[in-house]
């Protein structure tokens, strides 16, 4: 009796051994941007690639800068964000292949509805800035290398202006936090549209200006390079970018709802 235990234990642990290395080749890890997962985008897309590939996904959400260097570190398989200049400089260095586009929504700036610098009588995103500024009215900012703070450093470049002073905090968080922070103070920021609508119910904050097509906010999906990193699940992350940019992928992307509102829009529909 005893060695017939040892025999089915030695039996055990020898399918164990062999499982792992087929589970762990179903193992997918990203990067990616906050608002891919503030929204709850996510939470609609992982299941159904799950379930298609029975796999699992292991996501770091993080600002754009960090989900970068993540991918370019060769810390996971797949990374998702939104800041094409920096993300062309690392396909450029070969840290990333098979960059694809998947979506987009736009970038708005929100505030109290008393609305202090009087932006929403601006005509272009960079008049808003100038207002904000010129009016010291409270902007807080990502700070946090993220695609939404890249997008606000270039816009305040275009503005001719350095933010700093009391009227200009940088948070250094997510957008839902700081989009929180903003409300308390009754401040201005700089968000993307679908965090916002996924935030509304929690906030007071209204856009005010928005429409600009400095403001288009693009996402895009690619693989890390396997020949840079060849630990990579290179084959799992191309599957998983050919589903986003599927008929599957793109409708759950393009039916995603909070409070029947639109959140993001697909863009490599078939």
């Amino acid at each position: 009796m005893k060695e017939k235990h040892c025999l089915i234990a030695v039996l055990l642990n020898a399918l164990l051994f062999v499982a792992q290395p087929a589970w762990a080749q179903n193992v997918l890890t990203m990067s990616t941007t906050t608002s891919t997962d503030n929204s709850g985008l996510l939470a609609v897309l992982t299941p159904a690639f799950n379930q298609q590939h029975n796999s699992r996904i292991d996501v770091i959400a993080v600002g754009t800068g960090k989900a970068l260097k993540i991918g370019a570190n060769g810390d996971v398989d797949v990374v998702f964000v939104h800041a094409p200049a920096a993300e062309l400089k690392y396909v450029e260095k070969g840290d990333f292949i098979d960059r694809t586009a998947v979506m987009h929504n736009d970038f708005v700036i929100v505030g109290p509805e008393h609305d202090p610098a009087g932006i929403a009588s601006a005509t272009t995103v960079v008049d808003a800035l100038k207002k904000i500024a010129l009016s010291q009215s409270s902007f807080i900012s990502r700070g946090d290398d993220s695609g939404t703070h890249k997008k606000e450093k270039q816009l305040w470049k275009q503005a001719g202006i350095e933010p700093k002073g009391e009227w200009y905090a940088a948070a250094g968080q997510g957008m839902g936090a700081v989009l929180r922070m903003t409300d308390e103070k009754q401040g201005y920021t700089l968000t993307d549209r679908g965090t916002l609508i996924a935030y509304a119910d929690k906030l007071a904050l209204k856009v005010l200006f928005s429409g600009d097509s400095q403001l288009f906010n693009p996402y895009h999906v690619m693989a890390v390079n396997p020949e840079k990193h060849p630990s990579v699940n290179y084959q799992l992350a191309k599957k998983y970018i050919e589903f986003v940019v599927s008929q599957q992928g793109q409708k759950l992307i393009n039916d995603y709802r909070k409070g029947g509102q639109q959140l993001f829009y697909p863009d490599a529909v078939n």
